[in-house]
């Protein structure tokens, strides 16, 4: 019996692949197809969603120009910190370095004040190192006359005086110094107080 060939055409047409051809452009006619021109219909940007997306722009924008402008603001502000930091550590390290030869300088006031210093080699010191210490800022406080401030003044002693008019300082027991608007040591005092009559 001749075989049929009917099986045959249905098993080759059943392993030809089915092609789709899923271009926009017909490409005999060079026309876009119009399922193509449907679908794009609904991808299309109006006026409208490109003001949006220009205006979510200017947003972002501003936003970042913001953020940059406190970003540097907190520089600044750090970088002053950090030299304010910087000055006071300064200042802190020069006192207590003044602190430390005060004594020295207190003894050299004693023996100037009892004649030891004139003419002698320890006059150019004690007039070096005053000059240094000025040089940094620093002032000596406590004269005699002066009106008596607890703040700069340290009382040893209240000396009643009649016609005394307030507390003024009537004697230096030991000097005291203010480094810049810091007060390094009070002066000790003798104060001379209005007598109570």
């Amino acid at each position: 019996m001749p075989k049929s060939d009917k099986p045959e055409r249905e098993e080759e047409e059943q392993e030809q692949p089915l092609f789709t051809d899923k271009r926009r452009v017909d490409p005999e006619t060079g026309d876009v197809r119009p399922e193509a021109a449907e679908a794009a219909s609904g991808d299309d940007i109006t006026e409208e969603d490109i003001e949006l997306l220009a205006e979510a722009e200017r947003d972002l924008v501003a936003e970042y120009r913001d953020r940059a402008a406190r970003a540097e603001a907190e520089l600044q502000n750090f970088r002053m910190r950090v030299e304010r930091d910087r000055q006071a550590n300064r200042e802190a390290v020069i006192a207590e370095v003044i602190r430390a030869l005060l004594p020295v300088m207190d003894d050299l006031d004693r023996a100037d004040a009892h004649g030891d210093l004139a003419g002698g080699p320890l006059e150019l010191v004690a007039q070096k190192l005053r000059a240094s210490f000025e040089r940094y800022g620093l002032t000596a406080v406590g004269e005699v006359g002066e009106v008596f401030d607890p703040a700069k003044h340290e009382a040893m002693v209240r000396l009643p005086e009649a016609g005394a008019e307030g507390e003024t300082v009537a004697d230096v027991i030991e000097g005291g110094y203010i480094l810049g608007d810091k007060l390094v040591r009070p002066a000790k005092v003798a104060v001379k107080v209005p007598a109570d009559e």
